[in-house]
């Protein structure tokens, strides 16, 4: 299906239109109100692009209304301001997704398939109510939807919808809650990444459908692995976005964390080897583990080195940050991917030259991890001071600390240092839906605006200092789409 998307005020230059003439906190431009000849003219743009995506052979379409596009500026009060039939109430307000679904549908007949993205939580002040995102789906589908599908806040909102830190499926019951009001399929997106949260939504009832995006980047065949029964050796999406989103926002390339194969397809070709050698990595961290897998893949005789107990280097301390549990999964996949492959795995092992020059490597690659640098600060040997991997791999912390750094680490040491309950070398308990909501004040049964019922932050487990020499705000260095979430948990 061919997502058809009109950004309005998230249009990213002078001249956009919007219900309202409200400027969006994310853009620098205000938007112009719609007239109503434009509103009209808009609808019949969006059933024009659909009648052409018929003609190019798609099966359907996605009318994007959801995540504080267009669509759902004029859905929500958070923007919709006007008085004339097009806003006030909230018939007026559905009036111009249900018209574009009315002209979409009689402009490409009974048997296309119409797929409505809705905001099922808006997450921001002066959005739409639970009972008035049940009506409007209620309207969409009478219009001619033929398959409901979730969205989940706007791009504004101040509660994270798809980073690590937010639950698997955290908003399942949003999409239930739709469903039973509904006869047409529903689908459920949103932090669904392994196909089992996949297989409990359907088969408890929450959604006909799943939809994923970021999972296939990961892994293109999650599907088919899926299907064969072969779980284990799914990739899994840890919801980073580093290179995904964060790329895309930067005008660069979207590829994938764990992926580096991701939009790289046609340059990194992994073919089977003519010449089949000898290889050794020193390293099993996840630039190692990478090689060594891919090498072996290819037919080369890999072994993998590390002076370590177990594979994963840095991971194994990002892994152990309150929110970042995800991080497991790859140290996982990898752990299963050195079996199927058949890399010689030989951990607790230290190389040097005359051991590679014994074992007759024809290659070697290194992938050695990194040093925490030591600033030039008078007094840095004082006990008191630790590095980020001392506080990791046990060392006792006490409770009035400074964090010397203001980058991804050192949020990440003050996350650990505040959260209660983070220990060292244990397998962190991710928070529960109910946890994570209550923190984020959010409340998919209430019929607030916007499901927003007031957060409750848990009280912090240390008095934490966070230092850095720029005169910037603290974190302005941190990615885009995920940078706000760490500073707000700090905050």
């Amino acid at each position: 299906a061919l997502q058809i998307l009109h950004a309005g005020r998230y249009s990213y230059h002078p001249f956009s239109h919007s219900a309202s003439a409200k400027k969006a906190p994310i853009n620098p431009f205000k938007p112009r109100e719609m007239s109503d000849r434009q509103i009209r003219s808009t609808i019949k743009d969006f059933a024009k692009t659909a009648k052409l995506a018929k003609l190019a052979n798609y099966n359907g379409v996605e009318i994007m209304g959801s995540e504080g596009y267009l669509i759902n500026q004029f859905m929500a009060p958070h923007v919709n301001k006007r008085k004339d039939k097009w806003g006030g109430s909230i018939e007026n307000r559905m009036r111009f997704p249900v018209e574009i679904v009315k002209e979409v549908r009689k402009s490409v007949g009974e048997e296309f398939i119409v797929i409505f993205r809705l905001s099922m939580m808006e997450l921001v002040e002066g959005g739409m109510t639970a009972n008035e995102i049940v009506e409007t789906a209620k309207a969409l589908e009478a219009a001619g939807v033929t398959i409901m599908n979730t969205g989940i806040g706007w791009h504004e909102a101040r509660v994270p919808t798809i980073v690590t830190s937010v639950p698997r499926a955290a908003f399942r019951e949003a999409t239930a809650r739709v469903k039973k009001e509904l006869s047409i399929p529903v689908c459920a997106s949103n932090r669904i990444n392994t196909p089992d949260v996949a297989e409990d939504i359907i088969s408890s009832g929450d959604a006909d459908l799943v939809s994923m995006a970021r999972p296939f980047l990961a892994d293109p065949h999650f599907v088919n692995k899926a299907a064969e029964n072969r779980a284990d050796e799914i990739n899994i999406c840890i919801a980073c976005n580093q290179a995904c989103l964060d790329h895309t926002f930067e005008m660069k390339r979207a590829s994938c964390l764990v992926n580096p194969q991701a939009c790289h397809e046609t340059e990194l070709v992994y073919i089977p080897v003519t010449n089949k050698k000898k290889v050794a990595v020193i390293g099993a961290g996840p630039a190692g583990l990478s090689a060594s897998t891919v090498a072996a893949e290819r037919g080369h005789d890999v072994t993998l080195f590390d002076m370590a107990s177990e594979i994963g280097g840095q991971f194994n301390y990002a892994k152990q940050i309150p929110g970042k549990e995800e991080f497991y999964e790859m140290i996982k996949y990898y752990g299963r991917r050195v079996e199927v492959s058949g890399v010689n795995l030989q951990l607790n092992t230290k190389v040097d030259a005359e051991m590679l020059e014994k074992g007759g490597f024809d290659e070697v690659i290194v992938a050695t991890g990194i040093n925490p640098r030591k600033p030039p600060i008078e007094g840095i040997e004082h006990k008191k001071v630790l590095s980020y991997l001392d506080v990791l791999t046990g060392t006792e912390v006490g409770k009035k600390v400074a964090v010397i750094g203001a980058g991804g680490i050192g949020f990440d040491v003050a996350e650990f240092l505040v959260h209660p309950g983070a220990k060292a070398d244990s397998t962190p308990r991710p928070q529960s839906i109910a946890e994570w909501s209550e923190e984020w004040g959010i409340d998919v049964n209430s019929d607030n605006p916007g499901q927003l019922v007031g957060k409750k932050p848990h009280a912090p487990e240390r008095d934490v200092y966070l230092l850095q020499r720029k005169k910037s705000q603290l974190g302005a260095g941190l990615n885009k789409t995920s940078g706000w979430v760490h500073r707000a948990v700090l905050k």
